[in-house]
């Protein structure tokens, strides 16, 4: 199914979308993208549907046929002290702060959403695989925060976060119990892998 290229014709609109909020390690990032209507990319899709071979082609595309767009981290220290649904919400704002052009809608991927600066958003459940500008925006956030992951593997190559991302793969969790936890790890989070509940049997 083809994406919607706008929620409301009328309306300026930016798309918002964020990756790395379920990962063990590193930051969480945003992406906001404002795409003129009349954008087409028959590549173009949600992020996670993407090869990376794809969303890298893709990047440079978006960021030079956009009206405007922006990305921004917030680190894993500011997601333990605030918690990461508050910490994504902060990274969306933190794009929409960067962009160049005002939106006056905003289409945002998920449920939930902290209203910014009085301009009316939509969420958008799934919005990634229906709207462009949030698919452009999950290509950025992504392919922003991949490469910063790749970054930080050079640093701490044993939690292989160059193929997992810091995302919590069954590797990056035994790399965890190997090695302790990185400076980038998120100690709020359950990093290490469970342990089973000891059964303690009765003597009858």
């Amino acid at each position: 199914m083809a994406l919607a290229p706008f929620y409301d014709s009328h309306l300026l609109e930016a798309g918002c979308d964020e990756a790395g909020r379920g990962c063990l390690a590193g930051p969480v990032c945003a992406a906001a993208v404002i795409l003129p209507t009349d954008f087409y990319h028959p590549l173009l899709n949600d992020s996670k549907k993407l090869s990376e071979a794809h969303r890298n082609l893709l990047r440079p595309i978006i960021e030079q046929e956009a009206i405007a767009f922006a990305v921004s981290f917030v680190d894993h220290l500011e997601i333990d002290r605030i918690n990461i649904l508050k910490a994504s919400f902060k990274a969306m704002h933190k794009a929409l702060d960067k962009l160049n052009v005002r939106p006056q809608s905003l289409l945002i991927d998920g449920n939930r959403f902290v209203p910014y600066k009085k301009i009316p958003h939509h969420c958008m459940i799934k919005g990634d695989g229906r709207f462009a500008s949030i698919a452009a925006a999950s290509i950025l956030a992504k392919t922003y925060r991949d490469q910063k992951m790749q970054q930080l593997h050079k640093k701490f190559p044993q939690y292989g976060w160059h193929q997992n991302m810091g995302y919590p793969t069954s590797k990056h969790r035994e790399a965890v119990v190997q090695y302790g936890l990185s400076p980038y790890h998120r100690k709020t989070f359950t990093c290490y892998p469970k342990q089973p509940e000891l059964e303690f049997l009765s003597n009858v």
